[in-house]
């Protein structure tokens, strides 16, 4: 079925090319699958002199997913998530232990001209959000918004709208309650080559800010990307499949306007025997 994306979607492929894959930490991910729809993924994170690691455990079975998570700090996080609980939709449950305030229960509705997502926090005073984009998929607008039922307050408010054509995407969004606009654009030069750009105004300050970044594949198993920002910060990656679907990528950033602070380098590890 082909229908407008979710609202979390509006302006995603121009912000994933710039700042998807970028780590300037050390990084280290083991996803092992089997056959009986069992996967296993153990991640590493260092970052300064602090290492952060946790432990995640998928299955599948016909229509339902579970999804356990153990970190260091011995939380678990669980997520089961039913496909076609009716039709075109889907509703997933999740928690955390120790925190018995953190269930929350997502349920997405797709159809050819609409989607919705809903969610609701399982406690005494929950949190109510709701999005939904109406139209297609070459062209939808929606919004979203959060009701905290604690302090009968709105959390967010956002309005947005979508343009998808072959070689290029355009978005524009209102957000921060109003008070920013962000457009941003991605452009498929060629096959191997992309471009993106995202700028925002904020009403209150008039501040203007803006990002760009490109994309571009030198063979199948290389990919390079950079960024340059208004804050005078330039980063580029470098990720190499050096044997299949096991990534290592390396991603360095300099700030032009701190010129004493050593730029910051990464190194992502992703294997998948």
């Amino acid at each position: 079925m082909v229908g407008p994306a979710p609202f979390v979607e509006i302006g995603k492929k121009a912000k994933d090319l710039l700042t998807k894959d970028y780590y300037f930490d050390q990084k280290f991910t083991l996803s092992m699958l089997s056959s009986t729809g069992m996967g296993l993924t153990a991640t590493g994170l260092q970052k300064d002199q602090n290492f952060f690691g946790d432990i995640n455990t998928v299955y599948k079975s016909r229509n339902t997913t579970v999804d356990v998570k153990v970190d260091t700090y011995s939380n678990v996080s669980t997520k089961v998530t039913v496909n076609d609980v009716w039709p075109c939709s889907k509703a997933a449950l999740s928690f955390r232990i120790p925190d018995h305030k953190s269930g929350k229960l997502d349920v997405q509705y797709l159809h050819p001209h609409a989607a919705i997502d809903s969610s609701i926090g399982l406690n005494p005073s929950p949190l109510l959000e709701l999005s939904a984009t109406i139209g297609s998929n070459e062209l939808y607008l929606g919004g979203e918004v959060g009701f905290d039922t604690a302090s009968a307050s709105f959390t967010k408010y956002t309005a947005g709208i979508n343009l998808n054509k072959l070689d290029f995407s355009a978005a524009l969004l209102l957000t921060d309650k109003g008070q920013a606009l962000k457009a941003s654009y991605i452009h498929s030069v060629n096959p191997f080559t992309s471009v993106a750009a995202e700028m925002a105004h904020r009403f209150s300050t008039y501040e203007n800010t803006f990002t760009i970044g490109s994309f571009h594949a030198v063979d199948p198993f290389t990919v390079v990307k950079t960024r340059f920002s208004d804050n005078g910060k330039v980063a580029m990656l470098c990720q190499r499949e050096w044997r299949p679907k096991s990534l290592v990528t390396f991603s360095a950033e300099y700030d032009s306007k701190a010129r004493k602070a050593s730029p910051k380098m990464g190194l992502a590890l992703a294997l998948k025997p």
